[in-house]
């Protein structure tokens, strides 16, 4: 299985990075995830620099895929030479997006008729390309899930191991990275929200 979490320049770390950690909880020799980017090096917000894993065209074959945010969203959707590259199927993919990563699904033409999740700054443009934005941090709609507020990038990483292994791989995840002390209250309410998903 392989996970691609698209990431521009500009990204937020917290939406990318905490995403990346999750789901490489998962140890299975099959299991592959990747940062995957138009450029070979990124750079962050606030100035953290990554070398991508694999070309952004890599996202299309891969098994789910994470739309990462970050402060150049919008100029990201403006090029049309980006969006022709991503060609992301909810027919064959788990496709997720994270904040303003809700915009890129929106202008691909992924929420037509679908309610989504996206941060406060990002709720306007995603209203404005014509989706019901929820008042919630994690929705999702058969093959498509979206995410608001950096610390629900969480959601999107257990959704998936949920998805592609298992409820209880997933659980694992959340237990592993969840603060001591409060294990068992981080897994129950990310299990909640991705149970309430698939209801």
């Amino acid at each position: 299985m392989h996970i691609a979490i698209l990431t521009f320049d500009g990204f937020n770390e917290l939406d990318s990075l905490i995403a990346l950690g999750i789901l490489n909880r998962v140890k299975r020799s099959d299991w592959r995830v990747s940062i995957a980017s138009p450029s070979s090096r990124i750079c962050s917000m606030n100035g953290v620099v990554l070398e991508a894993h694999v070309p952004l065209t890599e996202a299309a074959k891969a098994d789910a895929v994470i739309v990462g945010s970050g402060s150049k969203t919008r100029e990201v959707v403006a090029d049309a030479g980006v969006m022709a590259q991503l060609r992301l199927d909810p027919s064959r993919q788990l496709i997720g997006a994270q904040c303003s990563g809700t915009l890129v699904l929106a202008k691909l033409g992924l929420l037509d008729g679908v309610s989504a999740c996206t941060d406060l700054t990002t709720k306007p443009w995603v209203v404005e390309a014509g989706v019901d934005v929820l008042n919630q941090p994690f929705f999702a709609n058969g093959n498509i899930a979206t995410a608001g507020g950096c610390f629900a990038s969480q959601y999107l990483a257990t959704w998936i191991i949920s998805r592609l292994v298992s409820t209880e791989e997933a659980a694992s995840a959340m237990h592993y990275v969840a603060p001591v002390g409060e294990k068992d209250e981080y897994v129950s309410r990310a299990m909640r929200h991705i149970q309430a998903a698939s209801a």
